[in-house]
């Protein structure tokens, strides 16, 4: 067993695990029953887990794509943090289980990770790049971000008018039918 700490408020760590199952056994394994048993994550050791964010990936539907770069097309994970385990990833046949922080639901928990799972590796996805230097052009200056105000109105539309003038008919009309 492998136990792998989930901080809750990580946004940016992807866990690869690869599921030592038959093809057969995979969504028996993977997708919850209508009775709430599910065996992943149990597998997992997980006291929170949101099935709609695990993907669990056929490794030989790729086709001509390795499972590294399923993971940095996918999930813009840099190639540079998958380098150390390039060769162990794209090894991998069968099934891999990809769980990106969603997965977790926001939640710090421990994770217990037993077989038929077996932790590959955690890997960073790639973070936003920053934004750069405010514009120092005297044009600029204190314009960055400043939403000019909303023109005021004057109250002399045409189309304020016609609405103002069909309000009165209607009021009017009102008003004679019930005098009537």
């Amino acid at each position: 067993m492998t136990k792998v700490q989930v901080n809750g408020s990580d946004r940016t760590t992807l866990y690869l695990a690869h599921l030592d199952l038959p093809p057969e056994a995979v969504d028996r394994f993977t997708q919850m029953a209508g009775t709430g048993e599910w065996p992943l994550k149990y597998a997992l050791g997980a006291t929170r887990l949101r099935e709609s964010f695990v993907d669990v990936v056929a490794i030989r539907d790729l086709g001509d794509m390795t499972l590294s770069q399923y993971l940095s097309a996918a999930y813009d994970v840099p190639a540079r943090a998958l380098e150390q385990d390039r060769a162990r990833i794209d090894a991998l046949t069968g099934h891999a289980v990809v769980l990106p922080p969603q997965a977790f639901d926001a939640t710090p928990q421990e994770l217990t990770i037993a077989p038929p799972l077996r932790l590959i590796g955690s890997y960073g996805e790639a973070r936003p790049t920053a934004r750069g230097a405010n514009p120092t052009s005297s044009a600029a200056r204190g314009q960055v971000g400043v939403t000019p105000p909303a023109p005021r109105g004057s109250g002399n539309s045409p189309l304020l008018k016609l609405i103002l003038a069909a309000i009165a008919l209607i009021l009017a009309l009102v008003l004679w039918l019930a005098l009537v």
